[in-house]
Parts: C-alpha cells; sequence; structure tokens
C-alpha cells in the first residue's frame, strides 16, 4: 500500500442527497484516517476532497462508489492533486 500522501477530489452523482450520504462520506473519512470536507453540490452531486495515504484513499474510494445503503452511486469523476496539508480534519460543508 503506498504511504505517498496525496489529495483526491471527488464528483458523486446518483441518488446522493437526502440520504445521509454526506455523514457516511464523514464516518469513512474518519474510519481511514483522511482530513478533508464534503458537500452537497446545487446540481445534485456531492463533492469530496481528501487527503492523505494514497495506498488508504484508494481504499476509502472503493467504499465511496458503492455508497451507503439508503442511496444509489451511479458515477464517480475523479482527480488526483498534490498533497496540500491543509485540512485539520473531516468536516461536512453546508
Amino acid at each position: 500500500m503506498s504511504t505517498e500522501q496525496a489529495n483526491l477530489v471527488v464528483l458523486v452523482s446518483g441518488v446522493v442527497q437526502g440520504v445521509g450520504f454526506r455523514f457516511f462520506v464523514r464516518r469513512l473519512a474518519h474510519q481511514y484516517g483522511l482530513s478533508g470536507t464534503v458537500r452537497n453540490l446545487p446540481n445534485g452531486k456531492v463533492e469530496i476532497e481528501a487527503e492523505g495515504a494514497r495506498g488508504l484513499l484508494q481504499d476509502f474510494l472503493k467504499e465511496v462508489r458503492r455508497g451507503p445503503v439508503s442511496g444509489y452511486v451511479s458515477g464517480v469523476e475523479i482527480s488526483w492533486r498534490a498533497f496540500r496539508g491543509t485540512f485539520s480534519g473531516f468536516e461536512i460543508r453546508f
């Protein structure tokens, strides 16, 4: 598993708003020890920005693709970026 630090931005589409998706993502991020944010977008998608070890981010992403049982993930757009270290924890943005 890669320990290289990275930044991951994910746009998730499907039934991902109003079903507890952001809380699901925050719980996952805490389990994986990642920092960042998650927020609903006006277009119905959810945006996740997470930082941590690349290997942990890849495992986190697998879980995000499955989503919570209350929702349905139909699409995932992924952007890998250089680690910035700007987050102190993982929070839901409203």
